[in-house]
């Protein structure tokens, strides 16, 4: 199976679920073009595959994409095993793994409703090195990562 973008997701507030848009604008060193989370620091883009959204629905929950807050909901690559560093081409978008999974401060509601979450264990985080528009449907790729990448912490904010 090719690697590909199931969906493409924003939000216009931190702490809520992202809403399906199908296309957005990729911005270098700031993120999706309107969403909440974007700026200059290096959880600018947020990954979750849809594999990992599966997991949340085997146990009962109705859940999509964008639910868990994801930008880009993805599809035949296991994200969370990409090294920090790998690079992402989706279309033609270049972006950098930055940080593997992240440290929850508070429950939230898929947590307090099935006893867990895929999220802080399975997402992963970008920066984006090269924008342009990315949409449902988009393949890809995974590059090698740099000689010498970024150093970005994993399960930390």
């Amino acid at each position: 199976m090719t690697a590909r973008v199931v969906e493409v997701c924003i939000s216009q507030s931190k702490g809520e679920r992202k809403t399906p848009v199908g296309t957005a604008r990729l911005l270098v060193e700031h993120g999706i073009e309107g969403d909440a989370h974007a700026g200059p620091w290096h959880r600018q883009v947020s990954l979750l595959a849809l594999e990992s959204i599966r997991k949340m629905q085997a146990l009962g929950l109705k859940v999509s994409a964008g639910d868990f807050a994801e930008n880009l909901t993805t599809e035949g690559i296991e994200l969370y095993t990409l090294p920090v560093g790998t690079l992402l081409e989706i279309g033609d978008t270049l972006l950098e793994v930055t940080q593997i999974g992240k440290e929850c401060h508070t429950r939230c509601a898929i947590f307090y409703q099935a006893g867990d979450c895929v999220m802080p264990k399975e997402g992963v985080f970008a920066r984006v090195l090269r924008g342009g528009e990315v949409a449902s449907g988009a393949r890809i790729t995974c590059l090698p990562p740099y000689a010498h990448p970024v150093e970005a912490p994993r399960h930390r904010d």
